[in-house]
């Protein structure tokens, strides 16, 4: 629901996984295989002299420093700058909003509630059942309009239709109350305190 770039994300964590998987074959063939390592030792020594070669033909007149830390310096500085936005794009969607619209009654204005209104009301409500072992509730916006995000995590053995009708009724309630239908999605999720948290009997 919100807008975190999931399909980048996913695309970065396989490129940075792939490399990690040829970085540690690499390791374990420089250990293990003598021809390997003799290989990159000529290899690696040929590129160090390419690279001391190239900054001592750019090197500012009449100075030892070559001019390429310069374009060294700029290139982390963008790369740094792509992480910093990269990281901006997490989670965003949230709405700190539930409900926005002008007032049709005799005095103009607009009437705005806050989405923390009902993500406590809902929280509170969901809190102390012993059938639950967690529950989440965030608001974001989807499509233009608030809605809420519901996500719990039912104990061992109990059944998951029963909780959402029952989540659904807090939910009817919450819009009894505000006036308002409200776009909502029951998210309902076995974690590792379900799997292995005692088990509870619902009287």
């Amino acid at each position: 629901m919100n807008g975190t770039p999931r399909t980048l994300n996913r695309i970065l964590i396989g490129v940075l996984g792939f490399k990690l998987l040829a970085i540690g074959v690499l390791l374990i063939l420089l250990a293990t295989v003598p021809a390997v390592a003799a290989w990159w030792q000529g290899w690696a020594a040929g590129v160090w002299s390419i690279w001391r070669d190239l900054f001592e033909r750019t090197r500012f007149p009449g100075r030892a420093e070559s001019w390429l830390w310069i374009v060294v310096v700029l290139m982390l500085l963008l790369v740094i700058g792509a992480m910093v936005a990269w990281v901006a794009q997490q989670g965003k969607g949230r709405s700190n909003f539930l409900v926005s619209g002008e007032d049709p009654g005799e005095v103009p204005g607009n009437v705005r509630i806050g989405s923390g209104v009902a993500e406590q009301a809902l929280r509170a409500a969901l809190a102390d059942r012993p059938d639950l072992a967690g529950a989440t509730v965030a608001t974001y916006e989807f499509r233009g309009e608030p809605a809420l995000r519901i996500r719990i995590q039912p104990r061992h053995g109990v059944a998951p239709h029963r909780l959402a009708a029952e989540v659904s009724a807090l939910v009817e309630a919450l819009d009894v109350a505000l006036g308002k239908r409200t776009l909502v999605l029951i998210h309902i999720a076995s974690g590792a305190r379900s799997r292995f948290g005692r088990a509870e009997r619902v009287r």
